[in-house]
């Protein structure tokens, strides 16, 4: 059974979180990407939360400027240090006398954060899984080198502008379910009506605070009026991660392409790469059975 509460964090953020396992238990904590919202992971979390699946306390925070959790008007509010300090803060909140998380999954631009967390705290969690969310050296390379990537990516130039969330919104939010289902061409059979009611209750809260990561954020492709990453560069001890990585990569993503995952292994001394056929940037509502097993897998390797 999936629980509700609102965490108050010592910066002033609230995050409205979604559980469900003993609170006694290891936990797995899960973060969301955009245009998501926690729930995305319900089918996960009572999986893991199952005795018989490992057992564990499983949470996923709606994240800062989504759902119910606070969303600052402020664009500068959504930089990487202010995210990383707010799941930071939540695994202090939620891990019993301060051990780690078992592990952190997260997808999209909840992997943008956990490879930050991971980055500056490797001592918060004993393992991470990453979901089609690149890393940052890899992402780095490929937007200022790899013009399929730059193309791929060009979609980022529109959620930066004034009127993307009016359009997005638009019509029933038909350009965010379009965004979901690949374009009026292409038919999303996991997009059920109630997926969609699912959706469409999250963003009737608004859409602003998670069009602002995008806002806040250089790495996106350059342009003759927005110099994006041309000119960003980032230090080999910003790229290290040195917590046991599973990386899955759905290989029809037509957003992340899979030259993403090209020379993570010189960041990443404990990686696993698993790439996903058959499957685009939605693989965990198009293949929920296939991340549950990966992932059951890689929690239970010893290090």
């Amino acid at each position: 059974m999936i629980e509700t509460w609102q965490v108050h964090l010592p910066d002033g953020i609230t995050l409205c979180c979604r559980a469900c396992g003993q609170p006694d238990r290891p936990v797995l904590l899960f973060l969301h990407g955009f245009p998501e919202a926690a729930f995305v992971w319900d089918d996960l979390m009572a999986h893991f939360a199952y005795p018989d699946h490992g057992g564990y306390r499983c949470i996923a925070p709606n994240l800062r400027g989504y759902e119910r959790s606070s969303a600052p008007d402020d664009v500068k509010a959504y930089r990487a240090k202010h995210l990383v300090q707010d799941i930071a803060a939540l695994i202090g909140a939620v891990c019993p006398s301060g051990t780690p998380l078992a592990a952190l999954a997260a997808h999209d631009w909840g992997g943008a954060v956990a490879w930050n967390l991971a980055n500056q705290h490797p001592e918060l969690m004993g393992k991470l899984v990453i979901i089609n969310s690149p890393h940052p050296g890899p992402l780095l390379t490929a937007l200022q080198s790899d013009a399929a990537q730059q193309a791929a990516s060009a979609y980022m130039n529109f959620l930066v502008q004034p009127q993307a969330a009016a359009e997005l919104s638009a019509h029933d939010f038909a350009g965010l379910f379009g965004f979901l289902s690949g374009g009026p061409a292409r038919t999303a059979t996991w997009l059920t009506p109630e997926v969609k009611a699912q959706y469409r209750e999250v963003w009737q809260h608004g859409i602003q605070g998670g069009l602002n990561y995008y806002r806040a954020s250089p790495l996106r492709p350059a342009t003759a009026s927005d110099p994006g990453i041309s000119s960003v560069q980032i230090a080999p001890e910003f790229l290290r991660i040195d917590v046991p990585t599973l990386v899955l990569w759905a290989q029809d993503d037509v957003a992340l392409l899979p030259c993403l995952t090209d020379g993570l292994d010189a960041h990443i001394p404990d990686l696993k790469l698993q790439p996903i056929d058959a499957a685009t940037h939605w693989v965990v509502h198009e293949q929920p059975e296939r991340i549950k097993s990966e992932m059951a897998d890689f929690l239970q390797q010893t290090r």
